[in-house]
């Protein structure tokens, strides 16, 4: 069975197993723990972030093999 796709589109690293023996408690400490450390890197890097991930988002246009057009004019 393969696994669901990251939200980094990283198909490769670390597989990280969740213990089923979690309380609902431990669960919501871990998720707690992990919003506060995205909400502190996005304070201290957020304008960064912003344009790096616009950056990776823009696809690169190239328009090398478009022909030029015979002018009509």
């Amino acid at each position: 069975m393969k696994p669901d796709p990251q939200p980094s589109g990283l198909s490769r690293g670390i597989h990280f197993l969740i213990n089923p023996e979690w309380t609902p408690e431990q669960a919501l400490a871990v998720f707690e723990l992990l919003n506060d450390l995205a909400d502190s890197i996005w304070s201290h890097y957020g304008v960064q972030l912003q344009e790096l991930i616009q950056e990776q988002q823009r696809t690169p246009t190239d328009h090398s093999d478009i022909e030029k057009a015979p002018s009509s004019l």
